[in-house]
């Protein structure tokens, strides 16, 4: 299971939300590439870099600077970056490509513009990554702030048809609380998606990434933890321990 270490952007600073919401933030760093050197030197193979300032449309100077972090992250040698935020066209994607990128996550414009949604697929293939967040089994859109009047089952069971292979699902009510994961709901995710999917939201513990990679390859590629590492409550080392199966560990 691949660990993804998280870093959220605003104005090129390393920040967490609660919940989504932008007036509950903390700022954890004002040096994105030290914190990617930290993961990486702690045995990280890939980061998952959001930019807040795009999904957020905040101004063009903190997206520019987000821009920055991000091609300075990419030029970190050993690690690889999955990057989204803000992504609503082919542009967009080929941006974040050029800034070297290596997975580029997809999320309102799935819902939003479904002809992008099925040319980003069928132009960039394994490059892009379907980003669906949900909260009481409804889709959220726009930074989370919106319903979307769509089931995440019927949008997953859409974007699986289109040809997306790599998907992120995102417990909104959960993430960034380290209130626990419900691995049910992912491996039901995967059941609907008919591949394994990226955990996101709510880790708190090593036991809850136990308890996703007891669920397999077959249901779950990954797992993105952010709030838990930078609060200390369990170190990047032993969270990667926690992914191995236990034959391995």
């Amino acid at each position: 299971m691949i660990l993804f270490p998280a870093i959220d952007l605003v104005g090129g600073r390393v920040v967490r939300l609660a919940r989504g919401e932008r007036a509950h933030m903390d700022v954890y760093s004002d040096d994105p590439v030290a914190v990617a050197e930290s993961f990486r030197d702690a045995g990280a193979a890939w980061v998952h870099v959001v930019d807040l300032s795009a999904t957020l449309e905040e101004d063009e100077a903190a997206r520019a600077a987000n821009d920055a972090a991000i091609r300075a992250i990419c030029a970190v040698p050993g690690i690889s970056v999955d990057a989204g935020g803000g992504v609503r066209d082919l542009a967009a994607v080929e941006r974040l490509a050029g800034l070297g990128v290596r997975r580029i996550a997809i999320g309102t414009a799935l819902v939003r513009d479904p002809a992008f949604a099925a040319e980003a697929a069928r132009q960039f293939g394994d490059l892009v990554v379907a980003d669906v967040a949900a909260r009481a089994g409804e889709v959220r859109v726009n930074g989370w702030r919106e319903g979307a009047a769509l089931s995440a089952d019927e949008l997953v069971a859409r974007l699986a048809g289109l040809g997306y292979r790599h998907l992120v699902f995102t417990d909104v009510a959960r993430d960034g609380m380290r209130c626990g994961v419900d691995a049910a709901a992912y491996a039901h995710v995967a059941e609907v998606a008919g591949f394994p999917v990226v955990a996101s939201g709510g880790i708190a513990s090593l036991d809850d990434l136990r308890a996703l990679a007891a669920l397999g390859p077959g249901v779950i590629e990954g797992a993105i933890c952010g709030r838990a590492l930078y609060e200390g409550s369990f170190s990047l080392g032993d969270a990667l321990a926690a992914c191995r199966p236990r034959d391995a560990a």
